[in-house]
């Protein structure tokens, strides 16, 4: 079979690959679907993560699929079960530096335990859909770091696949005021079909009085006037997105960073200062897969929505590139046979 490997900078190929010997703790899965997410990209640019020389970095970590085989010191798991793979709660932290990646035929997840690295697809969920688990649960850590609650305005920069997935969950929960922002037209779409209530194109509209223009004025502060908004998301990682929502932020607004960023960033503090901002980030997601999980068979259609690209395992390098581009949401590896 093929895994999809990093050998370095920019140099990712399918290569050959054995799967390994299970052990009585472990599960064997057909892989059915796979994301390419955001990390996995950066992965590339980066050489790999956790690489020794000469080694590779196996990508692929937003899973899932057909229970192929069962270790026999596993319990609650069966020979054709549909599961979701929870990437954190594996001892090799699949597809983010350890042994085994998700773009591979068939997926090795060691110390397979229901509930937790394995989590049973809903009956009448796709595969595709239950693989975008991964990438909402991270969404769903962001909206929950932010303290969202119904009735509050929020912005959310950013309508990759994460920042899509905070628009959903922020409007499943009832908030009404959403805007968000990006630089692409077909994703700010995207963002209004999930229920955003306003977008912003900041290439050309100003993003300062359009957020006051639709989520009103709140006090000035020392003469400087405030937009009205709660919580600002930042999913995007621009270097002026948290110092744009620090210096329209009213007092005590909360901004969340789920974006990699690669570098430092200079922050206006005296803004901050007069203001009380709360700056918090939100990485990965502790606790959120199972409700994403329980929330898939009601939100399935808008999930599917979200999905820009689907793409066989075998053109998975094509997929990478489509992933690099602004018109792009989620792109799904899909394995035939």
């Amino acid at each position: 079979m093929k895994r999809l490997n990093i050998h370095e900078v920019n140099d990712v190929r399918l290569d050959d690959y054995v799967l390994p010997n299970a052990g009585p703790k472990d599960v064997v899965l057909k892989m059915k679907a796979c994301g390419i997410c955001g990390s996995d990209l950066s992965y590339i640019k980066w050489g790999g993560i956790m690489r020794e020389e000469g080694g590779v970095t196996a990508l692929g970590h937003e899973g899932a699929g057909e229970v192929l085989s069962v270790g026999s010191e596993v319990s609650g798991v069966n020979v054709g079960d549909a599961m979701i793979v929870n990437p954190m709660m594996t001892p090799s932290q699949i597809g983010n530096g350890g042994p085994e990646g998700a773009f591979v035929t068939q997926l090795l997840v060691r110390e397979g335990e229901i509930g937790s690295n394995l989590l049973p697809i809903p009956e009448g969920v796709p595969y595709d859909v239950a693989a975008m688990c991964e990438p909402l649960a991270v969404a769903m850590h962001g909206v929950n770091r932010a303290q969202a609650k119904a009735g509050q305005k929020v912005v959310v920069f950013g309508c990759g696949p994460i920042g899509l997935g905070m628009v959903l969950w922020l409007v499943d929960r009832g908030v009404e005021e959403v805007i968000a922002v990006d630089l692409a037209d077909e994703r700010l779409e995207r963002a209004r079909a999930l229920g955003a209530k306003y977008t912003i194109n900041p290439s050309r509209e100003n993003l300062r009085e359009k957020v006051m223009e639709y989520h009103g004025k709140g006090a000035d502060m020392m003469g400087r006037p405030m937009a009205d908004t709660d919580a600002f998301l930042d999913a995007a990682g621009a270097p002026q997105i948290i110092p744009d929502a620090i210096r329209m932020a009213k007092t005590h607004a909360r901004i969340v960073m789920t974006a990699v960023y690669h570098g430092d960033i200079a922050m206006p503090l005296g803004e901050m200062l007069t203001s009380e901002v709360e700056i918090t980030s939100a990485m990965g997601y502790p606790t959120e897969m199972p409700e994403v999980v329980a929330a898939m068979p009601r939100l399935k259609d808008k999930i599917a929505s979200m999905i820009s690209h689907r793409i066989a395992f075998e053109d998975v390098l094509d997929g990478l590139k489509i992933a690099g581009t602004p018109q792009s949401a989620k792109v799904m590896v899909e394995f035939g046979g």
